[in-house]
């Protein structure tokens, strides 16, 4: 069995510069370029979602720590103040939610001594329980690729897809 590179995929030869995959080359030719920032090489790879719904519904990741933050707080706006967010950007993150799903993901709470407040509804709390399974799935999925590509990154080598692995949407 041929040596491996560290990026996972077998090295071609030195003189060529690139990978090869059993018998074939698998685009690598292009020069090693590194970056001279120090986070291009310290910062590990990860995986962000965004999930199209329909309807023009988008949720990732900022609406879902928003959603998170409004639990915690108990408010829309100590939620957008513990993420740096101004109130009304959280509110339209919120509207946006609530008009995409058809019913509420967060409602009022009646105010007291210390006024009024915002709770998740059960539609909120599915979608962060859902979306976080999701996610969580999808790490565990991608993490061995992603590692692979990520070690091709920093050693500039490009490759292909594992023609073996099943091909998207097929």
């Amino acid at each position: 069995m041929a040596p491996t590179a560290t990026c996972g995929v077998p090295p071609r030869t030195a003189a060529m510069g690139g990978c090869v995959h059993g018998d074939r080359v698998i685009a690598c030719a292009m020069p090693r370029a590194r970056s001279s920032t120090p986070e291009a090489t310290t910062t590990p790879p990860s995986l962000s979602l965004r999930l199209d719904l329909g309807g023009g519904l988008r949720i990732g990741p900022g609406k879902v720590v928003l959603l998170e933050a409004i639990g915690r707080t108990g408010s829309i706006s100590g939620a957008g103040r513990a993420l740096k967010m101004s109130y009304r950007r959280a509110w339209e993150l919120v509207e946006d939610l609530n008009r995409g799903m058809g019913t509420p993901v967060v409602e009022a709470v009646a105010g007291g001594a210390g006024g009024g407040g915002a709770r998740l509804t059960s539609t909120g709390e599915a979608i962060i329980v859902h979306y976080r399974r999701i996610e969580a799935e999808a790490r565990q999925i991608a993490a061995e690729p992603l590692a692979k590509l990520a070690r091709c990154r920093l050693q500039g080598a490009t490759v292909e897809a594992d023609p073996s692995v099943g091909t998207p949407g097929a």
